[in-house]
C-alpha cells in the first residue's frame, strides 16, 4: 500500500516538475517576445523619425526647387516609408497579441503547478499519517507478541 503512495507521490513530483519546466519555457518564450516587441517599437520609432526627416526634406526641396519630378520622388519615398511604418505597426500589434497569449499560458501553467504542489503535499501528509499509524500498530503488535511470549 505504501508503495502505491510512494509511486503516486513520485508521479505527482514528475508532473509538477514537468509543469514547472513548461512554465519556465513559456516565460523564456515570453521574454523573447518582449525583446522582439521592444525591437519592433524601436524600429517604429526609427521609421517615424525617418518619415519626419523625409517630410522636412520634401518641404525644403519643394520650397527650393519646385521641381515636379523631385517632389514626386520624395512623395514616393514618403509613401514607401509610410507603408514600412504601417507594416511595422501591424507586426508590433501581432507580437503584442502573441505576448498576451504567452502570458495567459504561463499563468495557466503556474496555476497547474500550484494545484499539483498542493496535491503532492496532501499525499505526503496522508503518507506520513499512514506511516505513523503503521508504526503505532506495529509497536502495539510487538508489545502483544512480547506479552504472549511471557505467558
Amino acid at each position: 500500500m505504501t508503495e502505491k503512495i510512494k509511486e503516486k507521490l513520485n508521479n505527482l513530483r514528475l508532473e509538477a516538475d514537468a509543469a514547472i519546466e513548461r512554465a519556465e519555457a513559456s516565460e523564456a518564450k515570453n521574454k523573447k517576445l518582449e525583446q522582439a516587441l521592444l525591437e519592433k517599437e524601436q524600429e517604429i520609432t526609427s521609421l517615424t523619425h525617418r518619415l519626419a526627416v523625409a517630410d522636412e526634406q520634401l518641404e525644403k526641396n519643394v520650397d527650393n526647387v519646385g521641381s515636379k519630378t523631385t517632389s514626386e520622388g520624395l512623395q514616393r519615398k514618403i509613401q514607401l516609408l509610410e507603408e514600412e511604418l504601417d507594416a511595422a505597426e501591424k507586426n508590433a500589434k501581432d507580437t503584442v497579441e502573441k505576448l498576451r497569449q504567452v502570458d495567459v499560458k504561463a499563468e495557466h501553467f503556474e496555476r497547474q503547478v500550484q494545484r499539483m504542489e498542493q496535491e503532492r503535499d496532501a499525499w505526503e501528509k496522508k503518507y506520513e499519517e499512514s506511516e505513523a499509524k503503521y508504526q503505532a500498530s506495529k509497536k502495539e503488535l510487538d508489545e502483544l507478541v512480547l506479552q504472549m511470549e511471557g505467558l
